[in-house]
């Protein structure tokens, strides 16, 4: 790390430090013997929103402690912190509340609109598309929309009552939605994006597989130095050939697996649900496949190359070494989105239940 680096982390070092120590000057003033509605509008109410919005957990922390009654502050639209935080999609705002004695309590909360946790969860408002926007593709949008509204779920059943599943809030003058109502309506314009998204990248990497699957059929039919007199490759005692015949084979069935797997996405029927973990898990096992394939196709390459032109190392060596460039940049581009992918769906997830209890 360059000394320009250096120095830029240890001024955000200094800047968090004497930021923290201000923020315990103003939680010795508010732990005063203060009236509530003195301090907390508009300055503190304010503030305490704008750290919900931006994340800023160790301010949340620090000031409610300082007063707990500010864990009960609202906005203008009578949505306390929590409400807030699932709103504009902050989950480590939104995973203090296992910290607290009082979670039922605000679990209860409704705002003016007759709104709960879990219209919120439904709601796709501009501070939760802001957040969205960080995450890359419309479908994995769609996957983190549905996480949060299926967590919401199960913890709005489990901590209130199920029937908060189908309360109704006021959405119009003339309509009253249930949360799972909200989320379709709301959710409707990033539904169709995920589609167009998952049919147009399923598009392009069955073009591949399908190349590939031409490849290495017409490959392993004329096998490199032909076949003797009586039918049998000529080359077919040596090892070099059998990792030929080896890698054509694992690619030509790694490369159908995946060509199959990407029909598969273009034949769904992108239900809301299949978002979550269906459609996500086909891309994954069509991505994985696919590079395997493009690997060993490079390998076969490189070993009938070795049985054709054996002894000639100038043309040999410098060409096996080109054909990792395929590899490479097949892996540099895409095996991000493959990580991200899976770490997505099958990665421990960004709510945690597991907090110590801080007030």
């Amino acid at each position: 790390m360059s000394n320009s680096g250096i120095k830029r982390i240890y001024e955000m070092k200094i800047v968090h430090v004497n930021s923290l120590a201000f923020l315990k000057l103003v939680c010795e003033e508010i732990n005063k013997d203060l009236e509530m509605l003195q301090m907390s509008y508009p300055t503190a109410n304010y503030a305490i929103f704008d750290a919900v919005r931006n994340g800023n957990v160790e301010f949340i922390t620090h000031i409610c402690k300082a007063n707990p009654d500010l864990l009960w502050a609202t906005n203008d639209e009578d949505r306390n912190i929590f409400h807030f935080a699932i709103e504009c999609r902050q989950e480590k705002i939104y995973n203090l509340l296992h910290g607290i004695s009082a979670k039922e309590q605000v679990m209860r909360c409704v705002d003016s609109k007759n709104n709960n946790k879990l219209h919120m969860a439904g709601h796709l408002s501009p501070s939760a598309q802001a957040q969205l926007n960080r995450i890359p593709g419309a479908a994995l949008q769609m996957q983190r929309e549905l996480q949060w509204y299926k967590v919401l779920s199960y913890e709005v059943e489990t901590i209130v009552h199920p029937r908060f599943l189908e309360w109704r809030n006021h959405y119009d003058d003339d309509e009253f939605l249930t949360p799972r109502e909200l989320f379709t309506k709301s959710h409707s314009g990033l539904l169709k994006e995920g589609e167009k998204w998952m049919k147009e990248t399923a598009t392009s990497y069955t073009v591949v597989g399908a190349l590939i699957i031409t490849i290495m059929f017409a490959a392993i039919i004329t096998i490199p130095g032909g076949n003797k007199d009586t039918g049998f490759p000529a080359f077919i005692d040596e090892k070099l050939f059998m990792l030929f015949m080896i890698s054509d084979a694992i690619s030509l069935f790694s490369s159908t697996t995946a060509t199959l797997t990407f029909l598969g996405i273009l034949t769904s029927r992108y239900a809301e649900d299949d978002f979550l973990k269906s459609l996500p898990t086909q891309m994954i096992i069509g991505l994985a496949t696919l590079f395997f394939a493009i690997a060993t196709m490079m390998i076969a390459f490189s070993a009938a190359l070795l049985i054709i032109v054996r002894g000639h190392s100038w043309i040999v060596i410098p060409t096996i070494l080109f054909s990792s460039v395929p590899v490479t940049l097949f892996a540099w581009m895409q095996f991000p989105l493959l990580v991200r992918i899976t770490i997505s769906t099958y990665g421990k997830g960004i709510f945690n239940r597991n907090v110590e209890r801080w007030l």
